[in-house]
């Protein structure tokens, strides 16, 4: 089996979006492109859980073929590093299980093979998982509600990184905030395999205005696009210069 890059946006917010198209038919086209959309909500301590903000938290992961939680702020560093986790395993699953129609018949799927096979085929799975190369695209959402959760947000990311780097597989993190000053995304912190050096930049974040979702899911849907467009160019450009002989 190849080993491919798993991509997945991971949609931290702690409300409804209000402005702009549905997220949750920008997730399936997200999911249609080979991207996981995972979203985690965040409540405030004193705060029952809002219907309208839990059902399109679970629509949006559904949607984009990830997995959802709801989570009180204190929880929130460890449910960062599961849900990333749960989401690859969930993609891997699916592609394992793909590979099996194509090598025993559609009908067969991981969960119709004898436990011996299938406890085999979860190591292969497991091994996947620690080995694959990793991009996730952090979406904060940072409207006017969420201004006292984004130091603990800072601290769940770095967790997460630290945590990610412990597997063998390559590791890939970006962060963009929402609404963004003029667009409908910032760019926080660009591509890099370490999240530890954001805590210079997230401080500097400010809070404030509607929560576009819909909008901001699409802008970062397009930065895996030209995050691929930027390296296929410079290993042209590479090759141009090793050609000319310099």
């Amino acid at each position: 089996m190849k080993k491919g890059t798993l991509k997945q946006i991971l949609l931290i917010t702690d409300g409804c979006s209000n402005k702009g198209e549905d997220p949750s038919a920008v997730a399936a086209l997200a999911s249609q492109q080979g991207i996981t959309v995972n979203v985690i909500g965040i409540l405030e301590d004193d705060q029952s859980e809002d219907p309208t903000g839990l059902q399109e938290v679970e629509d949006i992961a559904m949607s984009g073929g990830g997995v959802s939680q709801i989570v009180f702020k204190q929880a929130l560093s460890q449910t960062v590093q599961t849900v990333t986790k749960q989401a690859m395993t969930q993609t891997l699953q699916g592609v394992v299980n793909q590979e099996l129609k194509q090598i025993l018949g559609p009908k067969e799927s991981l969960e119709e093979l004898p436990p011996e096979q299938r406890g085999e085929v979860m190591e292969v799975v497991e091994d996947l998982g620690e080995t694959c190369d990793l991009e996730v695209l952090v979406l904060v959402d940072t409207s006017a509600s969420m201004h006292n959760k984004l130091p603990t947000v800072q601290e769940s990311l770095i967790d997460l990184s630290v945590s990610m780097n412990a597997r063998i597989g390559r590791n890939r993190f970006a962060i963009y905030s929402f609404p963004g000053k003029k667009k409908d995304i910032d760019k926080v912190f660009d591509w890099s395999p370490r999240l530890e050096s954001i805590s210079s930049v997230f401080p500097k974040l400010t809070s404030g205005g509607i929560t576009p979702t819909g909008p901001a899911l699409k802008e970062a849907m397009y930065q895996f696009g030209k995050k691929s467009l930027k390296r296929s160019f410079l290993r042209r450009d590479e090759s141009n210069i090793e050609e000319a002989g310099y």
